[in-house]
């Protein structure tokens, strides 16, 4: 097994994570294939569209960009990742997909998302992180971060605590409590130093992602 991450989601819609790691020297594989998770060491769900609601027992209440197909594998690759204990990161997208796949629901419409939705480009605001967990030994206590999303997580599933929020309480990171599962509603990818997207916010993404890696190449916890 080597020591790069798979990224989950079809190679149209990685460039921005393909940049982000690829200027980490993070070593990366873009698939679609849960076969490919057996020479990798980590797993990367990225953001996208929303989930199929029957997967989590809703019919659609406001769903848009749904790829079933994409879901199902992604399922799939987390079910074999937690099955063997591999480090997950999932962004926006991927850390609703975490909470889905633990039993959880998602809000199909947040009644605020004109605060977080993308719009012309990622919003920025506030959140509260709470301590002992690797979030706050990055970015402290009260970080600013990036959004584009219309949906958030609502139940959280089993064994997910939440380990972050906005200040009107949307969940903004989530973290399992005995594997290294960890999911976050921003977007480190596009918090990069070089990126303009960048200068509204100090939080630089790069920690989390070099962490994340760490985790597999170190033995790090997440």
């Amino acid at each position: 097994m080597s020591e790069t991450i798979a990224v989950f989601g079809r190679p149209q819609k990685t460039a921005n994570y393909e940049r982000a790691l690829g200027s980490l020297h993070i070593p990366y594989l873009v698939t679609l294939s849960p076969g490919d998770l057996d020479r990798c060491s980590a797993l990367l769900l990225p953001g996208g569209g929303d989930i199929t609601p029957a997967f989590f027992g809703q019919k659609n209440a406001g769903s848009r960009n749904i790829d079933t197909e994409l879901d199902i594998l992604q399922l799939q690759a987390l079910e074999y990742a937690a099955n063997r204990s591999l480090p997950v990161l999932g962004i926006c997208k991927g850390m609703q997909i975490i909470n889905v796949f633990f039993g959880g629901t998602i809000v199909q419409h947040m009644a605020q998302a004109e605060i977080h939705a993308y719009n012309k480009g990622d919003r920025f605001h506030e959140t509260t992180v709470s301590p002992n967990n690797l979030l706050y030994t990055l970015y402290g206590p009260a970080p600013l971060v990036n959004s584009a999303h219309h949906q958030c997580v609502d139940t959280p599933g089993k064994g997910l605590r939440m380990i972050q929020t906005a200040p009107d309480l949307t969940p903004e990171a989530l973290q399992h409590e005995t594997l290294p599962i960890l999911g976050v509603q921003w977007h480190p990818e596009r918090l990069l130093p070089f990126l303009p997207v960048s200068r509204p916010c100090r939080t630089d993404g790069s920690l989390l992602l070099s962490a994340f890696a760490a985790t597999f190449s170190t033995g790090h916890a997440l």
